[in-house]
């Protein structure tokens, strides 16, 4: 009888210890994703900015800062799904890399203190972003680990705990840039 009551008072342990730690792995994801979302809400609030100072010099980007804008207000509305925002997402930082290149053709622009210190501040926050990025995708990987080894797994598909998503490049991304000197003119024209 006494062995019986050490094996479900053990049991129960590991049970508790299980959840607790599956709980605080959930939150950190949460809290990680969090720290995304605060990045990408700095990035938005710098991108008016940035097609204000801009676009008083940019006569033949005009397209480009209108498509930036209107990204910004979609990826600032409340219904989108985790997909489309994360391709809202690789627009944004592809259209802000062009405006970026296309600043080379402008040296009024590239002189203008009020832009460098807007560029500077947009280099930072896409640095901070990638760094928030590599931290919820560490936090996404401990979680998934506990979500799919013995004995949490077990804890886990009693808690109804899935494997999260990594945030990750798409493919197209991941193709080394061309840089040389015409292909950067073509990008240009």
């Amino acid at each position: 009888m006494i062995y019986l009551l050490v094996l479900v008072a053990f049991l129960a342990l590991i049970s508790l210890i299980l959840y607790n730690s599956l709980i605080r792995k959930k939150n950190d994801v949460e809290n990680a994703f969090a720290s995304v979302d605060v990045m990408l809400k700095k990035r938005y609030d710098l991108i008016p900015a940035l097609v204000d100072a801009v676009k008083g010099y940019m006569n033949y980007e005009k397209d480009l800062l209108k498509e930036i804008t209107e990204l910004r207000a979609r990826a600032l509305s409340d219904n989108l799904t985790g997909e489309e925002r994360v391709k809202i997402e690789n627009k944004i930082r592809k259209n802000l890399a062009d405006i970026l290149v296309a600043v080379e053709n402008y040296p009024d622009l590239k002189a203008n203190q009020n832009f460098l210190k807007l560029q500077g501040a947009i280099n930072e926050t896409e640095e901070q972003l990638a760094a928030s990025r590599r931290a919820f995708n560490a936090a996404v990987t401990v979680f998934n680990n506990a979500v799919e080894v013995f004995p949490s797994n077990v804890m886990a598909s009693l808690m109804k705990y899935e494997r999260k998503t990594l945030f990750d490049i798409p493919e197209s991304e991941k193709v080394k840039p061309d840089i040389s000197p015409l292909s950067l003119k073509r990008l240009i024209e």
